[in-house]
């Protein structure tokens, strides 16, 4: 931010032609005693003024008030009163009632570490009130001809080719103040001056954003991390968020927060008018999809190239994703970012958000899951020419072992081999009707037939080893197994009886 005059008691007695002389060392006064902005100089020979007094005031006075039998207490409780109401400095007018500045008041501002300065008869309380008013109006010009000038160079800023970001960098520069840009998950993805946070600040700010983005609501607010206060202000839509610009630093005056506004107007502007084309993207991207779902990534190849850079590299890793409707916007924001560092290629398809990526970038899958509370399934490594097969092996890792936030692989699916997956409530049923018939009897008659052929077939059909296991005589244990086939028709001398059995006793586990 540019330095403006400032109307301050430093600056008065800097006034040569005013002839104002400090009454004590600086070092015994507050810190920044001398540099508080004025707003107002005026005079009074009341015993007690504060009750007519304004704000940030410097306070004159000929002393008066004082008679010539005034005790040390008298001056120590004035001058305290002038403290409590806020008074920046006492002018002793000397030469109208005294000779000097009494020395029982020069001991009283020592105490309370108010500035005392002397006023000579020569230099007229009025001209103390004109300066700073010239100060205060020069100031007010300085300001607003600087805000003028800020908002025509971020306007300019706003023109080049990444105008979001050079408008959030032109703000910091006008302002002197860190300012960053945050995607609508809470990350930081511009700044200026880059690297000027540590990372633990960084991320407290960063959590911050957060909370107030998933809250949907538009919003403005300041919050102090480490003693410095930060100015959050979101853009976009309420329920529709795109982000949010933070400014680091105290509280910003009118034409400051102006210039803030402007930016933050100009900012959702561009936010809002980017939603058409971001839905045509959205259009060629799924176009992109069906094509690559086809085997021949020919088309997508020549499109990609010419709108967004080169698709991955093969072999690639293909995820599919659900997202909630109201992140989904967010999320592909997101993705949309993310292509402009790493090589990944998005659209959404029928089935869900698709991305795909370089077999050594998975874990892009495993942050936006945790960022949009989605479901992710990942196929493994795959060729274009096999786009649709890995396309399934996603679908069926996440409709299988997905779960919100989570992201399911086919890697580890395929692992747990064929007889893992008769998870789904149709093969449930069937498989507990096949069983029905062992269940029922083991409750009618106290009987051990359900567990005894399980241990059966775990142990390959061998009598022997499945006794031993279960604690009893081996034949008991032939007599329930031909119970059991008994009961259930088969003949589990075969093996297709037997496999239909296990596959049973599986998918009821």
């Amino acid at each position: 931010m540019s330095e403006d005059p400032q109307p301050t008691l430093r600056a008065l007695l800097g006034r040569r032609e005013l002839g104002l002389r400090l009454a004590s060392s600086e070092s015994s006064l507050r810190p920044d005693a001398l540099d508080a902005p004025l707003r107002w100089v005026h005079s009074s020979d009341l015993a007690d003024p504060t009750p007519f007094l304004a704000d940030d005031l410097l306070l004159l006075t000929t002393g008066t008030q004082f008679g010539t039998d005034a005790a040390a207490q008298d001056y120590g409780d004035y001058v305290t009163r002038l403290r409590v109401r806020g008074v920046h400095g006492l002018g002793f007018g000397t030469e109208v009632a005294r000779d000097g500045i009494p020395p029982a008041l020069a001991e009283a501002c020592r105490a309370e570490r108010m500035p005392l300065f002397e006023v000579p008869y020569r230099t007229p309380f009025i001209a103390l009130a004109r300066a700073n008013a010239e100060a205060v109006a020069a100031q007010a010009y300085a300001r607003r001809t600087w805000a003028l000038a800020a908002q025509r160079a971020i306007s300019l800023a706003a023109l080049r080719p990444d105008g979001l970001g050079a408008t959030v960098a032109e703000l910091g520069r006008q302002l002197g103040a860190w300012t960053g840009l945050f995607d609508a998950t809470g990350t930081l993805v511009r700044e200026h001056p880059s690297g000027a946070l540590d990372s633990a600040t960084q991320t407290e700010v960063a959590a911050e954003v957060g909370a107030v983005l998933r809250r949907g609501a538009r919003a403005g607010s300041s919050v102090e991390i480490d003693g410095e206060r930060f100015t959050l202000q979101t853009l976009g839509r309420g329920g529709h968020l795109r982000g949010a610009i933070v400014i680091a630093g105290g509280e910003l005056d009118l034409e400051g927060r102006g210039v803030v506004t402007s930016v933050i107007a100009m900012a959702g502007l561009a936010l809002e008018q980017n939603v058409g084309l971001n839905r045509a993207r959205d259009v060629l991207r799924a176009g992109l999809v069906h094509s690559l779902l086809t085997d021949d990534p020919s088309l997508a190849r020549r499109v990609s190239r010419e709108v967004w850079g080169a698709l991955p590299a093969a072999p690639v890793v293909v995820a599919v994703a659900t997202v909630a409707a109201a992140r989904a916007d967010a999320a592909a924001d997101w993705l949309e970012l993310r292509t402009t560092d790493r090589s990944i290629f998005h659209g959404r398809g029928s089935a869900g958000l698709v991305i795909a990526a370089p077999t050594d970038d998975q874990g892009l899958f495993d942050q936006f899951a945790t960022l949009f509370d989605a479901t992710v399934g990942v196929s493994q490594p795959s060729a274009y020419s096999a786009f649709a097969h890995a396309h399934a092996e996603a679908v069926t890792a996440r409709d299988r072992r997905g779960a919100a936030g989570r992201v399911a692989r086919f890697d580890d699916l395929a692992g747990e081999g064929v007889l893992a997956q008769l998870t789904g409530p149709d093969t449930r049923a069937i498989a507990t009707a096949h069983l029905a018939p062992l269940r029922l009897h083991d409750e009618a008659h106290g009987t051990a037939l359900l567990p005894t052929v399980r241990a059966w077939l775990e142990h390959d059909a061998r009598i022997d080893a499945a006794a031993q296991s279960l604690g009893i005589h081996r034949h008991t244990v032939r007599a329930r197994v031909a119970q059991a086939q008994s009961l259930l028709g088969v003949d589990l001398s075969t093996f297709p009886a037997r496999a239909e059995l296990w596959a049973a006793l599986v998918a009821t586990a």
